[in-house]
């Protein structure tokens, strides 16, 4: 049995000697770093516990003994750390994106804060990478919530509301047929005192000397059938028999010499004496200028104040008119650089000095009739005595 014993022993002997047995390292009086746990506000450099850099700062150097602070270094600009650390460097702040504001700029403890711009938004929970476009609640929408930087705007249909506008729209049948009558109303009363009143101040303005003379319905009557019949014109105020017989005879001289119309208002004022005629006025259409004639009341003065009212002849028509009153082409030619009213002023004066004494209203309102522009004529006329420039004389 001690034999066995020596045999194994100088067994074991020879196999640890050839390395079968490897050797035991193990150090009991050394600690791995796998051994050391430092707390909360330290880290570990080596086999030392060294205390965090706090924010805003980054570690230049390492402590060389547990429980100490390293060498610390404020972060340079445009960089940061949030909270205590152990880096060796600080990090770069963050720029915002083009589609993006500045809530808080960047500082060496905290980074840069962005959000939308106005009218665009993002979802936090999502990527992020652009800003979208805040949406427009429809026609049959309202808005329930605006839109912020991270949520779109939200929209709820309108809720129809059957009573009010049902009332509204029997409101609007009610009402606006009453405004338009209304309207209508005051428009013709308007016209109505307007006219009266323009009849009223033209007699006013008038000499007392001047006889017009009216009309009857059967003369009226033969107008219409363009028999024109001076029987029956008959005088609105009749003459004093003082003055009778001499009052006919300037009646007939003024008849004879119509041509020279332009002239003879001023000859008959000095024949008529003052007592013995009342003015009496009547509106009367235009008609051939055998049936009616036109008498101014201020001589040339009264014809030049009614050339505007030939601005109412059509602008393609002008040109014809002018020729008819014996105007030339080259003279009409010289005035197209000008406005329009101002060539009617323009043509009509030359004409007047052309005619000289032989000028007159009628001669104008003739010329329109002869290119049948008896709309135009008709306007002119009654404007010419409506506005007190002219009286109206049957003939």
């Amino acid at each position: 049995m001690t034999a066995l014993i020596t045999v194994f022993r100088l067994l074991v002997l020879l196999l640890s000697s050839t390395g079968v047995f490897p050797q035991s390292r193990i150090d009991f009086g050394r600690r791995t770093q796998r051994d050391i746990l430092c707390s909360d506000n330290q880290y570990l450099n080596g086999n030392n516990c060294c205390l965090n850099c706090p924010a805003g700062t980054h570690v230049k150097s390492h402590c060389s003994k547990s429980g100490e602070k390293g060498q610390c270094q404020e972060c340079d600009y445009r960089t940061y750390t949030a909270h205590p650390n152990e880096l060796n460097q600080c990090f770069p702040c963050t720029p915002c994106r083009p589609d993006q504001e500045i809530v808080t700029p960047c500082l060496t403890t905290q980074d840069t804060e962005c959000q939308c711009k106005a009218g665009r938004f993002c979802d936090p929970h999502q990527a992020c990478e652009v800003c979208k476009k805040c949406s427009k609640c429809e026609k049959d929408e309202e808005i329930e919530r605006n839109c912020t930087s991270t949520t779109n705007t939200e929209c709820k249909k309108i809720k129809p509301n059957s009573g009010s506008a049902s009332g509204n729209k029997d409101v609007i049948a009610v009402v606006f047929p009453i405004l338009g009558i209304v309207a209508v109303a005051v428009a013709v009363a308007g016209v109505i005192l307007y006219r009266r009143y323009r009849s009223t101040d033209s007699q006013s303005d008038l000499p007392e000397e001047i006889k017009v003379v009216q009309c009857s319905t059967e003369e009226r009557r033969n107008r219409e059938t363009r028999r024109p019949s001076a029987s029956n014109c008959k005088l609105v105020r009749a003459i004093s028999s003082v003055a009778t017989e001499d009052q006919h005879n300037v009646y007939k001289s003024l008849n004879s010499s119509a041509s020279n119309s332009q002239h003879s208002l001023t000859g008959l004022q000095a024949a008529l004496p003052v007592t013995a005629i009342r003015p009496v006025f009547a509106w009367t259409p235009v008609s051939t200028e055998e049936e009616h004639l036109l008498i101014p009341v201020n001589g040339e003065e009264s014809l030049k104040k009614c050339f505007e009212l030939f601005e109412e002849i059509e602008f393609d028509q002008h040109k014809r008119f002018f020729r008819h009153l014996g105007i030339s082409d080259n003279v009409i030619k010289s005035k197209e650089l000008d406005h329009y009213e101002d060539k009617i002023h323009d043509l009509l004066n030359i004409w007047l000095e052309q005619e000289g004494r032989e000028a007159s209203l009628n001669k104008l309102l003739k010329a329109l009739l002869d290119l049948n522009q008896r709309r135009t004529a008709e306007t002119v006329k009654e404007k010419a005595i409506a506005n007190g420039h002219y009286v109206s004389v049957c003939l």
